[in-house]
């Protein structure tokens, strides 16, 4: 364990608790952090799902990875609307990702593909049905949980690298109870966020918060 490991999950733990708790109300701040990381994962994940390396084992996953990462951060900072599909489908991608998880010891095509398609889903989903207030609730909740497990993970000497190619895994090998932590503290959030924002609605024209009797919910 190193000084600058442990710093680093000690930012991860705080930057998941502050999005468990109060994620809604910064998420126009941490819409474009969340794209990169997000971009970067599901471009190392793609290399590694084509093929059949280990997760940022190559040159090519790493700059595949960094490229997409800035794309989908510059499409989250400048249009609001694409940054909220991003963040939702970045969403669903996980879930995806983590549930294919439980039944393949490695990340394959399939993984990938079926990872993706829920993605797209949530995306697409999401802003048809106009319900990405609660969406970005519910994600800000759960990605929060699971960066603040993940991060007190990396703190006790689990590798990061292994961390990113199947955390589920990883966390379900460690402990059963992990996954109870992540649950609850999900939830928990959810239920926090809902009740503290029934009142506030995110507004993109001029990044602030209003009530929603007065201004549409976007």
């Amino acid at each position: 364990m190193t000084f600058e490991l442990l710093c680093g999950a000690l930012i991860v733990v705080l930057v998941g608790l502050a999005m468990v708790l109060n994620g809604y109300r910064w998420f126009l701040i941490i819409l474009p952090i969340i794209g990169f990381f997000f971009g970067f994962m599901i471009g190392a994940q793609a290399m590694t799902a084509i093929f059949g390396t280990a997760f940022l084992a190559t040159v090519t996953s790493w700059v595949v990875g960094f490229v997409v990462a800035i794309v989908f951060a510059v499409l989250s900072y400048f249009f609001y609307f694409i940054g909220v599909a991003i963040f939702i489908g970045s969403f669903g991608y996980a879930l995806g990702y983590a549930v294919m998880g439980l039944f393949n010891a490695d990340l394959t095509i399939l993984t990938f593909l079926v990872a993706l398609a829920l993605g797209i889903v949530f995306a697409v989903g999401g802003l048809l049905l106009n319900i990405q207030k609660y969406l970005i609730i519910i994600a800000t909740s759960f990605i929060g949980a699971g960066a603040i497990i993940l991060g007190i993970l990396a703190a006790f000497g689990m590798p990061p690298a292994v961390l990113g190619a199947n955390a589920l895994k990883v966390v379900l090998s460690d402990s059963v109870w992990w996954v109870i932590v992540f649950l609850g503290l999900g939830i928990l959030g959810t239920v926090l966020q809902i009740r503290r924002n029934r009142n506030w609605v995110l507004v993109a024209e001029n990044v602030d918060y209003f009530d929603d009797a007065k201004n549409p919910e976007v």
